[in-house]
Formats: structure tokens, sequence, C-alpha cells
């Protein structure tokens, strides 16, 4: 029987939602014979593996026990970046305004929180239609909502129906971690679950945790007009190791209203009258502040809870499934895929991973996790994007790299956007081969696919200073920095032996 689901609001939007991703009369169906392929978890790896599956003719089962979408469309990806849209115009006027680009507004920018929450939950209403029960059992898979468990190396249960496999693959996702600080549970707090249910604004939000989730809310809710407090207990933010990287990002966000707290120490939470109040260490010195609601954004959990692993003899640790190299648990016929059991948690990692699944477990496949090049992004603005290693990480494996700098602002048109940020490429010593590189733009995210793309071809800066970027574009930075890589074949015999050349010429 399958449990029907209310997401707060339950609005027309929420409503539509729900009917998509778990409808409240959906029928599972009987099971008939042995599936190719058991997909567990309906987040973006289990429909990626469900729907490439299927689509090559294999019988195929998906169990998904709350919304089909995963982390990605519910709580993730759709609704954050949404929310990051209307902050983004908000942040666009009030800097146009404060900068010398001749545009004035007669009174404040006014922001109507109510209706930016309906628009989050309108656009993820919309793309539900892409993740329906319908969808995919129209596509041929037999779709499961419920609970379930193994219930042995080649059967699991769900609403009392007992599915025989010949492979399965584990994608359950992964959930805020909760953090044991004292009288935390007790106030009270949102995560980036809850956070979308929100239909009035808080004054004073606390955000703990500086990752990427932490920092692009906090941003947001602050160009939104929220007093937000971000908390980490380390020295950095959104994971930079890079010191120009977090010069530029503290002295955004500082300038955006943010007061960062960065090796912080939070000691104790409690509820007072008018908010909860924080007690925290910073700089030595031990201080309060009373808020009205507290983001907790500080690390994620594998879910495996309830799946009964042992009867599958699946092992695993509290960071996730154990996995090898190709994606195999202790179970030669169970996979693992997604963040229960890769430590790049992203929704591009979780569909590369499916396919790599796909491949491993129905074609005798020999594909290998660690051949993938993964980029990631972070959504503030600017935009972090990075890819392979940065430059601390490559010289600590004993790998020597030179890195070429273009800034952001040393572009034509990010003179004329009036643009802070830069490109850094890592290279390795005596070589054009990129080992890593770290954008930070306005539209870093579209950037970085160009270096690993190049990366992924084996190409290196000799091929990217022969390649024509539009001008002007600030993605024209990645040029540059190929061109100053150029350069350093210049050395001064070639450069005496290319002038008596010349001169021979004449």
């Amino acid at each position: 029987m399958v449990t029907a689901i209310k997401i707060l609001p339950f609005d027309e939007h929420n409503q539509t939602l729900v009917q998509n991703a778990h409808p409240p009369d959906w029928q599972n169906p009987t099971p008939d014979g042995r599936y190719n392929l058991l997909v567990i978890g309906g987040g973006s790896a289990g429909l990626v593996a469900a729907v490439g599956a299927a689509g090559l003719g294999a019988r195929v089962a998906l169990v998904e026990k709350h919304l089909l979408g995963g982390d990605c469309l519910n709580a993730g990806c759709v609704p954050s970046k949404t929310l990051i849209r209307s902050a983004k115009a908000v942040g666009d006027i009030r800097r146009a305004m404060a900068g010398d680009l001749g545009v004035h507004l007669n009174g404040e920018v006014a922001v109507d929180f109510t209706a930016v929450m309906h628009r989050v939950r309108q656009v993820r209403a919309d793309i539900s239609h892409h993740d329906s029960a319908h969808r995919f059992k129209d596509l041929g898979i037999d779709v499961y909502l419920g609970a379930g468990q193994f219930t042995g190396p080649n059967t699991f249960a769900v609403d009392g129906r007992t599915l025989e496999f010949s492979k399965a693959v584990i994608a359950t996702g992964a959930s805020p971690a909760h953090i044991p600080i004292p009288g935390l549970a007790e106030t009270g707090y949102i995560t980036n679950v809850t956070l979308f249910e929100l239909t009035r604004q808080p004054a004073r939000l606390a955000v703990i945790g500086a990752g990427p989730i932490g920092a692009e809310m906090a941003q947001a809710f602050a160009r939104l007009g929220t007093e937000v407090h971000l908390f980490d207990i380390l020295p950095t933010m959104c994971g930079l190791r890079d010191p120009d990287g977090l010069e530029i990002m503290t002295k955004t966000f500082t300038h955006e209203g943010v007061q960062l707290f960065l090796e912080s120490q939070i000691q104790q939470v409690a509820p007072v009258s008018g908010g909860k109040q924080i007690t925290f260490m910073y700089q030595n010195q031990t201080k309060t502040m009373v808020v009205d609601e507290i983001l907790l954004a500080a690390g994620r959990r594998p879910n495996i809870e309830g799946l009964n692993l042992a009867a599958a003899a699946v092992e695993y640790t509290d960071k996730g499934l154990v996995v090898n190299d190709r994606l195999q648990t202790t179970n030669k016929d169970i996979y693992g895929a997604g963040d229960v059991a890769l430590s790049a948690q992203f929704t591009h990692t979780a569909d590369a991973a499916a396919r790599i699944v796909l491949q491993n477990a129905l074609f005798m496949g020999r594909k290998k996790v660690s051949d993938l090049i993964i980029p990631w992004v972070v959504y503030t603005d600017p935009e972090i994007a990075h890819v392979g290693l940065f430059a601390d990480e490559a010289e600590a494996q004993g790998t020597a790299v030179d890195t070429f700098t273009v800034h952001i602002q040393d572009t034509d048109r990010g003179r004329t956007d009036a643009e802070e940020g830069f490109v850094k490429i890592y290279v390795k010593r005596g070589s054009d081969k990129m080992i890593g590189a770290t954008i930070i733009a306005r539209h870093a995210g579209e950037m970085i696919s160009e270096i690993t793309t190049a990366m992924m071809a084996g190409a290196g800066l000799r091929t990217l200073s022969q390649t024509i970027h539009p001008y002007p574009t600030q993605a024209e930075a990645i040029k540059k920095a190929a061109d100053a890589w150029n350069r350093t074949r210049l050395t001064p015999t070639v450069a005496w032996l290319f002038e008596k050349w010349l001169r021979w010429r004449r």
C-alpha cells in the first residue's frame, strides 16, 4: 500500500509535485519473474540507470520510498537554483545602482518573499513531470513506491512483494547530517530539505556550514533582505583551497552583508524570548547572538537505514557503501551509485556513475570511476568552478606544478561587465598537460566545461592556445592563460635563434 505524502505548504504546486513524484493512488505492480536490473532509489543515479537499462530492453524494477527525482528535484538543484535566480536579480540591481553603470532607481528594491517561494514551488512542480512515476511506467519500468529491504543476496521486498533480480544498483542518495551541538535539536533547525517549506522570510538567519549549500543559501537570503550569519569550523568556504579565491568570496559576502564567522566553534543553542540564541567561540572570545531560524548545512550522511544490507552481504561504513573502482559492492551482483557510494556528491557525478553501472552490470564492462574527470560548481555570485586537482594537492602527490593565472578584469569583456574573478590553470611542469583548474567568474560553471573536455580528450594548453575564442567573452581568459604557457616556450636560446633566423631572412 502506497503511503500518502504531503509537502508543506500543500498548495497546488506541491500537490502537482506529489501527484507526479509519488502518486497517492499508485498501484504497485505484481512481480512476474526475475528482473535484469533492480534500481533502489529514484534520484539522479537511479533514474539514469533505470531509463538506460529499460531503453536497452532489460526488465527493470525501480523502488522509491519517498519522492521520485530525489534530492536534486525536491530539495537540491532545482529549488535552490530557482531561489538563487531571484536573489541574483536583486543583486544585479543593487550592484548596478552602487556602481558606475549609469543605472539609477528611485527607492529601495522591494522583495516579495512569498512570491519568490511560490515561484520555487511552481518551477519544481513543472520539472517534476520529467521524473513522474507514470512516465517511467510508460517507458516499461516497473515502479514500486514504498520502503523496502533486502531479504537475500538476490531478493528485495517492498510492499509485501518479493522482487528477484540478477543485478541491482543501490542509489538511495544522502541526507543532511545532524551535528551534535548541545541544544540544537531541542531548539529546532531547518535543512535544505525543509528550507523550501518556508512561506515567511526569517528576519535573522544563522547558517551552520560554509560549504556549497550553506554559502549559496547565505548569499541568497542576504540578497533577499535577511540578516545572515555564516558559521564554519574551517578557515575556508565553498571547498576553496585557493587563497586568492577565498579573498574574493570573503570580500563579496562581507560587502553584501553576510557576517562571516570562519574558524568558529558553536558551543550551544537555546530557545529564548524572541528567537534562538547561539553561543559560540570566535577569535578567542565567547559571543552570543539571537536569530529567528537556523539552517544546518554541515555535511551529509548516506541513506542506508532500513535496507538490511547484511542480508545481501553488502558492506558499508558511516560514509556509505563500500564499492570498488567499478562501483561493485561486496556482493558481486549489487552496485552502488550516486551520493550513497561516492564522495563527489553531485548530480552530474551520479549520472556518470549510473552509466558506469549499466556498462559493468549488464555488459560485463570494465569501466572505472577513477577514470572520471569531475568538475564541480558552487552557484554563488560570482560562481566557483573547479576540475581536477588544486595546485597544493598536486604538489602533495609529488607533481611539480606551474600555475597560469588570468584575471577576468584583464579581459575586455571583464572590463565591460565590471566583473571580478580569475582563471587559474594548473599544469604539470615541463609540459602542457592540465591537471586542474579553478575559475571564479559570473558564469564559471559554463566556462569550466571547456577545460574539462580538453582534459578528458587528453588535449593540453597547446590546443587551447590554438583554439579560436569568440571576442569579447570572459572565456577568453582561458585562451590568455594558454597563451601565457605558450610564451614560456620562448626560452632565451630559442629567442636568440629566432632572431638570427629573422635577420637571415631579411
